[in-house]
C-alpha cells in the first residue's frame, strides 16, 4: 500500500517530467500527447526567434526562459539547504535578458535544463513534506506552466 507522500510525489514528479519533457505516450495530465514540452520546445528555437518581440511592450521568449531559470535556482539553493534564497531575490533582473546571442542562447538553455533537473532530483530525493515543501513544489509547476503557455502565445503571434 502506498503513503500518501509517496502518490503526492509521484504525481509532482509526473507533472513536472510533463511540464519540462512532454508527456510520455501513455499518460497526459496538462499537456496534449505528442507535446514536446518546456524544454525541448525552447531547444528546438533560433536565438532569433527567442529575442524576437512580436507585439509591442511584450517580452521576449529569452526574457521567459530566463526568468523560468532563475526561479527555479533559488528553488534549487532551498532544497540544497539555504533558508531563505528569495531574501535578497532580484526578481526584475530575471526579466531583463529580452535578447540573446546565439552562444548566449544555447547557454541559457543549457542552464535551464540543468536547473529542471536539478530542481526534479531535489522534489524526487525529499522525504520531509511540510506544507512550505508541498505548496512551494505545486506552485513551481504552476508557475513554470504559466510561462509555458506565455511562450506559446509569442510564437503563435510571430506567426
Amino acid at each position: 500500500m502506498h503513503h500518501d507522500r509517496d502518490i503526492f510525489q509521484q504525481a509532482l514528479e509526473s507533472i513536472l517530467r510533463e511540464i519540462f519533457d512532454g508527456p510520455p505516450a501513455n499518460e497526459a495530465f496538462l499537456l496534449n500527447p505528442g507535446d514536446p514540452g518546456l524544454l525541448r520546445q525552447l531547444e528546438s528555437l533560433s536565438a532569433e526567434a527567442a529575442s524576437a518581440r512580436p507585439m509591442p511592450g511584450n517580452t521576449t521568449i529569452a526574457a521567459h526562459a530566463d526568468h523560468v531559470r532563475y526561479g527555479l535556482s533559488l528553488l534549487n539553493r532551498w532544497s540544497a539547504g539555504e533558508p531563505n534564497p528569495w531574501a535578497d531575490a532580484d526578481w526584475d533582473a530575471s526579466w531583463r535578458r529580452p535578447q540573446v546571442s546565439k552562444d548566449e542562447w544555447r547557454l541559457l538553455c543549457e542552464d535551464l535544463r540543468r536547473e529542471a533537473d536539478s530542481w526534479q532530483s531535489h522534489m524526487a530525493a525529499r522525504s520531509d513534506w511540510d506544507h512550505l515543501a508541498a505548496a512551494g513544489s505545486l506552485a513551481s509547476a504552476a508557475h513554470t506552466a504559466y510561462h509555458l503557455g506565455a511562450i506559446r502565445q509569442i510564437l503563435a503571434a510571430q506567426g
